[in-house]
């Protein structure tokens, strides 16, 4: 039996669990399934404050990590440093114990991935991306207040960009670049806190910091 839907606030239209959109993914999350039938293995949905002023995009569920656990960034290295550091800015409360039944809530924050389900090799194809796009664009419809947003990595900025009309030649990615959307909200990118990133010093808590700093400093 698969777990409970981690409880979220935030109102948004979510893919389907059986979602059947991208056929090499369906396939991956199916042999999923079938060897480790207690682990979420379906798509992730959003998490966060429903009246977030800020939202944080990831690119996909890890396979130890929300595709596990279902919910995002928890259960992996990853979201060690990113709840972390939310906590630390007060945008977090509670406790993280990279579980989805642990008390942390996120305060003016959310978090929506720019794929939902699990790519192999955590690479989705650029056809995997534009079909998965129409969620992360139905996500931030429902935070209408999010008018500061978090690019983790360049997939993700990808994402933002295009989902608010922008063109990517325009919109160069780099840690702590800040982009004026079409749509009018603020965009600030950040290399991933993936275990790559920080393993290699590409990502420093303190570059990571920085960029919830001017988040911060930005906050209509």
């Amino acid at each position: 039996m698969f777990p409970e839907s981690p409880a979220s606030p935030v109102a948004a239209i979510e893919p389907p669990r059986d979602c059947p959109l991208c056929p090499r993914l369906v396939a991956f999350r199916e042999g999923l399934r079938a060897e480790h039938p207690d682990w979420w293995n379906a798509p992730v949905h959003c998490f966060g404050d429903p009246n977030a002023w800020l939202a944080v995009v990831g690119l996909a569920p890890g396979m130890h990590g929300a595709n596990r656990t279902g919910r995002p960034f928890t259960g992996d290295f990853a979201g060690v440093l990113l709840f972390e550091t939310l906590l630390k800015f007060g945008l977090a409360e509670g406790e993280f114990e990279a579980r989805a039944d642990d008390s942390l809530r996120l305060r003016g924050a959310a978090i929506v991935n720019a794929v939902r389900c699990l790519p192999p090799q955590n690479k989705p194809t650029p056809q995997e991306i534009a079909t998965c796009r129409p969620y992360y664009s139905l996500a931030l419809d429902g935070l209408a207040n999010a008018r500061v947003l978090v690019a983790l990595g360049q997939i993700a900025h990808q994402t933002v960009v295009r989902s608010a009309g922008g063109k990517l030649a325009d919109y160069k990615f780099g840690h702590l670049a800040e982009h004026r959307l079409p749509d009018g909200r603020l965009l600030l990118d950040s290399y991933h806190c993936s275990r790559y990133n920080q393993n290699t010093n590409r990502l420093t808590a303190a570059m990571f910091e920085q960029v919830f700093e001017r988040a911060l400093a930005l906050r209509p």
